[in-house]
């Protein structure tokens, strides 16, 4: 359960319950989460980079990078549009001229990004997507979606090239910002919904699991653990992983530790899980190829005030 979209799959909209994340027992796993992040990050500095070798085949496709994720930003929402939702499986489109509104730019954008034609002004437009939004959904929706901001301003920083099949050659130290706010995006999107989702808002995971039972894993599993404890262990865990993209250390063995939950949830979810999650599987397959470049591994990890000059 800890990467499915509880608002995607209930209509259950409870009250945010602040006083559960402040429970001793959720501050001490928030607690751990983040200290569990500060030692990844110091690990990541005295292992080599890439820490998985065998993995270096991957970094050849790094020139492909930004029309691949355009591809998977452009899919997710011409999907979303003809399902009639915007932006998230979640957020189903209004009835009216504001829904047909929505839906067109959804739509338009999405064929633009996957055509792969001038997609800086495509990605520059994405960003606004957001801000659109606002017109028929609350702030908190529109934020849980950060991750396709994230992939926006990595566009507008990185479109694809004009040839190769929309090859882009970059030179690690260009690569470093816009890594850094799609890693910002990626990994703040899971932050949020670690909050608003479990450890501010246990009911709505409870009524996902009394609708799927078989998600509190730990009881199938044979352990003795509620449904509301499974929840805050969860909430806790995607918090987590959410750092950890932000912190972009140790990008293969992150993407593919996150990647066992991610993917687990698609067999009980199926399409909607998938085309809702391709933006981050987006984040999470840039993650992985350049760290497995030898020549853009340091940029994925770089962060603000540490300046990369070869």
């Amino acid at each position: 359960m800890p990467f499915a979209h509880t608002t995607w799959f209930t209509e259950e909209r409870p009250e945010y319950d602040w006083g559960f994340l402040l429970e001793p027992t959720s501050l001490a796993l928030v607690g751990i989460a983040i200290a569990v992040t500060i030692g990844w990050r110091l690990a990541g500095r005295r292992l080599p980079r890439p820490e998985l070798p065998v993995l270096q085949p991957l970094g050849r496709l790094a020139p492909w990078i930004p029309r691949l994720l355009a591809i998977h930003a452009g899919v997710s929402l011409i999907a979303q549009a003809y399902d009639g939702t915007y932006l998230a499986p979640g957020l189903d489109l209004p009835t009216g001229t504001t829904g047909t509104v929505l839906a067109i730019v959804e739509g338009a954008l999405g064929v633009w990004l996957v055509s792969g034609w001038k997609i800086r002004l495509a990605a520059v437009l994405l960003t606004a997507a957001g801000p659109l939004g606002l017109l028929a959904y609350d702030a908190v929706a529109i934020l849980e979606r950060v991750d396709l901001l994230g992939i926006a301003l990595f566009l507008a920083f990185l479109p694809p090239g004009a040839d190769r099949h929309g090859a882009a050659e970059v030179h690690p130290a260009r690569l470093q910002v816009p890594m850094f706010l799609m890693r910002l995006g990626g990994g703040g999107a899971l932050v949020v919904l670690a909050g608003t989702e479990k450890l501010i808002r246990p009911e709505i995971g409870l009524a996902l699991i009394d609708r799927y039972p078989i998600l509190n894993v730990a009881t199938s599993l044979g352990f003795d653990i509620t449904d509301l404890e499974f929840i805050r262990i969860a909430g806790a865990i995607e918090l987590l992983f959410g750092l950890l993209v932000i912190s972009g250390a140790l990008p293969q063995i992150a993407v593919l530790v996150a990647g066992i939950p991610f993917n687990a949830t698609l067999f009980f979810f199926g399409a909607s899980e998938l085309i809702g999650h391709l933006p981050i599987y987006g984040v999470m397959l840039a993650m992985l190829v350049y760290g497995s470049s030898p020549t853009h591994a340091s940029a994925v990890t770089w962060l603000p005030g540490r300046i990369q000059t070869k």
